[in-house]
């Protein structure tokens, strides 16, 4: 039985269809409690993180692939990014959004993320520029809208199933993914049976708390399959002192001047993990002194 938040990607026999699965939630709940993430922004946030940190196994060392996403909603933008090492980093434009459920236990992410807008994947592959897809949202409700990316952009016939499960008081109690990919040459009815039971097995955020390669077998049932990768996945931040630094000798006198004046200090808040950096009158000189002798 595996534990924690892991990520496996397995294959047909006959390489004619792929399937990911992850469990993403600690990754999420951590995402959560840093931000402070209303249950509707909590789900939003974390089905956008989870599809990041999934798309991220096909990554090689370096690259990285972001997720952004806005339909004009009162959440305004969802972004994540994801690394090669299997870390992922997210935050929501306003985090405190909650609408009404739809029905009970069923939260309304669409409505908060709107369908005026696209869906954008940005593959940093560490060239001169990144590769952007970009495709107009479905539904907001992400999932949708990353199956129809998928197939519009990549060629890449897919079911995406996204999910996360908020307990009463706001906490995530259950969050992960599911991807059903077609590789060339496969055949409708396959689909057709595989996309039957993921409908039957149930929603993919109670799904998790299983052993994701009882979860695979229970899809794939009597068909031979291989475990192409498996691997553990994190919520990491890449903020850091000396990277705030940088932002500091960059802003401008008039913006540091009003900052210190109103408040004594100046402060910069990281979006991805909610930490605030603060640095003194003195402090700030003297970073802006040093830039300068550069």
């Amino acid at each position: 039985m595996d534990s924690g938040d892991i990520m496996l990607r397995v294959m047909d026999r006959e390489r004619m269809v792929r399937i990911s699965a992850a469990r993403t939630t600690a990754l999420v709940e951590e995402a959560r409690v840093r931000q402070g993430t209303s249950p509707t922004a909590s789900a939003a946030l974390g089905r956008a993180l989870t599809a990041a940190v999934m798309m991220g196994l096909d990554l090689k060392d370096d690259e990285s692939i972001t997720l952004r996403i806005n339909g004009g909603g009162p959440l305004e933008t969802v972004l994540a990014v994801a690394e090669s090492d299997g870390t992922v980093r997210g935050y929501v434009g306003n985090p405190g959004v909650d609408l009404p459920e739809i029905y009970r236990g069923k939260l309304n992410v669409g409505g908060a993320v709107g369908t005026e807008g696209f869906l954008e994947v940005i593959r940093d592959m560490r060239l001169r520029s990144p590769f952007i897809g970009r495709v107009p949202l479905q539904s907001g409700e992400i999932a949708e809208d990353l199956a129809y990316y998928f197939t519009l952009s990549e060629q890449i016939p897919s079911l995406v199933s996204l999910g996360v499960l908020i307990a009463p008081g706001g906490k995530v109690e259950g969050a992960g993914g599911l991807f059903v990919q077609a590789m060339p040459g496969a055949g409708d009815e396959l689909l057709r049976v595989l996309e039957e039971r993921v409908l039957e097995a149930g929603p993919i955020s109670s799904l998790v708390k299983w052993d994701l390669v009882r979860l695979v077998e229970t899809i794939m049932g009597d068909i031979p399959f291989d475990i192409l990768d498996k691997r553990e996945v994190y919520f990491r931040c890449r903020c850091s002192p000396d990277k705030v630094s940088s932002i500091v000798t960059a802003l401008s006198d008039e913006d540091i001047q009003v900052a210190l004046a109103s408040q004594g200090c100046l402060e910069i808040y990281c979006n991805f993990c909610g930490e605030v950096y603060t640095f003194g009158e003195d402090e700030t000189r003297q970073l802006r002194e040093g830039a300068g002798q550069r």
